[in-house]
Order: C-alpha cells, then structure tokens, then sequence
C-alpha cells in the first residue's frame, strides 16, 4: 500500500511529505522544509519508527520555503536531491530569496540539483510510481508528481483549494500557470486526490467546479 505522510514545517506552513510503500518500505522526501532540530527530529522519528529507506528527495519546485532541509536529508540520509533543472538558479540563491522575504537566518546558501527532473520523467517509490508533470508558472521549473495507481497527486504551489499559486515571484507567469492548469491537471481523473504545498487537501472534481481561477 502507499502512504503519504504529510508535515508542516517552518513559518510558512509548508507541507513536506514523505510518501512509502509499506510492503517495500522504500521511501521519497518531497519538500523538506524543516528548519529547526525540532522539526528534524519530527522527520527522523517518523522514518525510524516507520523503518523506512529513504531513496530520494524531490523538490516540486525551489523556492526557499520547500527546500530549507534539502541539504540535511542529504547528508543524513545518503540521498540525491532531484527536481526540475529550470529551478536550478533558484535552488541557488536560496540566501537572496531569503533576504527578499525580510528573512535573516543561518540558513544555507544553496542547494543543488543532483537529479534533473523533466516532463515524463517517473519516481519510483516501491512497487508503485509517480509520473512527473512539468507545470510552469509558479516557478519556472514547478512539477507535479501524479500517481495513477494511487489517485493522487503532489502539486508543490500550483494549485490550491479555491486558488492557485502565486505568479509574482521571480519566474512567475499568470497565464502559463493557468494553461498548465488547464491542460495538465484538469484532465486527470475527477477522483485524483490533490496534494498542495500548503493548506488543505482538495480533489480535480472539487477544483473545476469552484475554484475561480479555473472557470
């Protein structure tokens, strides 16, 4: 069976999730946004109790809220970061992105992409794998990450219930944001299961009839 463990980490709530197979125990790290020990310790207890091997991080896209515990998953756990290459400079100016928000802290100055994601591209996790989506508008390298099998997909700040993510940050674009919207997501099944980076969970069917952004 697959599971999805769903936090919130760091200021800005963001939801990091550690999705696994319970049969396989294999194990993917989406958005690790921790940033204090306690939040750490959050994550690690989860995956010792749970026994889970953790394979992979990806990153649904590379603002700095969903990429603060990037680099210690990585060191800790024996991982590759992946996620979209369009992302890549801001994955690298994690400082600067900081800084536009007001934020001062110890935090990193980068993280690299060690795997680079594309549309098509598949996540295994176990027995079961997530198709990548490549969703542009939030960020220039946003992605999805769609399990079928599962009807469930991961969406990092594309969509939200009743919104979409926000198009004024660095890279942003309304209107290619709403397109992929509309031709990526929309089409998936009425019953997928959407999972935002923030805020609740909501469902395609929910979405097309009332969220405003996609009428």
């Amino acid at each position: 069976m697959l599971k999805i463990k769903q936090f919130a980490f760091n200021p800005f709530g963001v939801s990091t999730f550690v999705v696994f197979d319970t049969e396989t125990l294999d194990a993917i790290i989406i958005d690790p946004g921790m940033v204090s020990d306690r939040e750490r310790d959050f994550l690690d207890s989860f995956i010792a109790d749970n026994k889970l091997k953790v394979r992979q991080i990806v990153n649904t896209h590379m603002h700095l809220d969903h990429c603060f515990g990037d680099n210690y998953v990585r060191n800790k756990y024996g991982v590759k970061v992946s996620a979209n290459e369009l992302d890549g400079p801001l994955g690298q100016n994690i400082a600067r992105q900081a800084a536009t928000f007001g934020i001062v802290s110890d935090i990193d100055d980068s993280v690299e992409i060690d795997v680079k994601l594309k549309e098509g591209d598949y996540i295994p996790v176990g027995n079961y794998k997530f198709e990548v989506l490549h969703v542009p508008g939030h960020s220039p390298g946003s992605i999805v990450l769609y399990c079928p099998e599962a009807s469930v997909a991961i969406v990092g700040d594309v969509l939200f219930r009743g919104a979409i993510g926000r198009t004024d940050l660095e890279g942003g674009n309304h209107a290619q944001l709403i397109q992929g919207i509309k031709t990526k997501l929309a089409t998936l099944p009425g019953n997928t299961m959407i999972l935002p980076g923030h805020g609740p969970a909501t469902t395609i069917a929910e979405e097309l009839s009332t969220n405003p952004y996609l009428r």
